[in-house]
């Protein structure tokens, strides 16, 4: 049987504070009826992702909108279609939204989203919504007061609000000491952790996650961590993008995509092939290797969530 492909724009509409999303419920009488969804709906012959969603927005909700940017793309099969969701992250909108065909609609804070059913297309915007723009990698760092300081002004100065702690230089009981260290100041200033390291070290650190070296990742074929944990991941290639979406990985790190002076003779991966492997990769994937956060916009133009960086954020 050949699949009918349906191309589908959604909207991840952020209020002001951006603490919240508006999720619409699908009415009882429709496909997947019953289920929350980012609203939005199927593109008419010739339309563009942004167009076909500026109309859907305004037959749906009421609402005209004024700013927005590529969130991610999802490629999801059904046993009878194959859909595109081609998700736009809306920033700025005017007007009220509200049910305009009759349609429940909520504005959930986004911790609480997991709480609600959502189609398993849907997923990965989940995920997308979540997470920020901006990965801190953090530096190789001996001294404990500079690595507070340095850490203290991305999260302070900065917002950073995602950080991997990445300190191979360090033994255990060091790295555990480092840990809690970094796990205090994140939880001081609302922003996510994530150990670089043994999935085991989630049993002394209660962090928010782990991120796997693409090493380790081709090692496991399970999950390794719990699917209430944020599982990262570190790919150079297609084939290992396919390994973390098969492990359940919730973001991953695409690298080398830029010169960066720490791996001068990387053979690079360029934008091209970069947005190639983002088409396909079904979670948030980071832009990694020469990255700064004057590069976002376009990695955000290309399907990805954004960058990951040390040098850009660790000063």
């Amino acid at each position: 049987m050949v699949k009918r492909r349906v191309h589908v724009a959604a909207a991840a509409i952020i209020s002001a504070d951006k603490r919240k999303v508006l999720i619409a419920r699908r009415p009882s009488g429709f496909d997947q009826g019953g289920l929350w969804e980012f609203p939005g709906g199927k593109l008419a012959p010739y339309e563009t992702g942004l167009e076909g969603l500026k109309r859907e927005l305004h037959e749906e909700l009421g609402v005209e909108i004024t700013r927005a940017q590529p969130l991610i793309r999802v490629h999801h099969e059904y046993p009878d279609k194959r859909i595109l969701l081609d998700v736009w992250q809306v920033h700025d909108f005017a007007g009220e939204p509200f049910g305009r065909e009759g349609q429940a609609v909520r504005w959930v804070p986004m911790e609480e989203l997991s709480g609600y059913p959502f189609p398993a297309a849907n997923l990965p915007i989940l995920r997308a919504v979540m997470l920020p723009s901006e990965y801190l990698i953090t530096a190789e760092e001996a001294d404990d007061d500079v690595f507070a300081e340095r850490l203290t002004r991305a999260l302070h100065e900065d917002g950073v609000r995602l950080v991997q702690l990445r300190a191979k230089t360090l033994d255990h009981p060091q790295y555990l000491a480092r840990a809690r260290q970094a796990l205090a100041l994140c939880r001081e200033y609302g922003a996510r952790l994530l150990l670089n390291g043994d999935p085991a070290l989630l049993e002394d650190i209660d962090a928010d996650g782990i991120h796997l070296t693409s090493e380790r990742l081709l090692q496991l074929d399970t999950r390794p961590i719990p699917a209430n944990k944020w599982l990262g991941a570190s790919t150079h290639s297609a084939e290992q993008l396919v390994k973390a979406g098969a492990l359940g990985c919730d973001l991953v790190t695409l690298s080398p995509l830029a010169p960066t002076p720490s791996h001068p003779d990387a053979v690079l991966m360029g934008w091209h092939d970069f947005q190639q492997c983002v088409e396909h990769a079904g979670m948030p994937v980071f832009a990694l290797g020469g990255m700064t956060r004057f590069h976002a916009n376009r990695a955000r133009a290309v399907g990805a969530q954004g960058i990951a960086s040390i040098r850009d954020f660790w000063r």
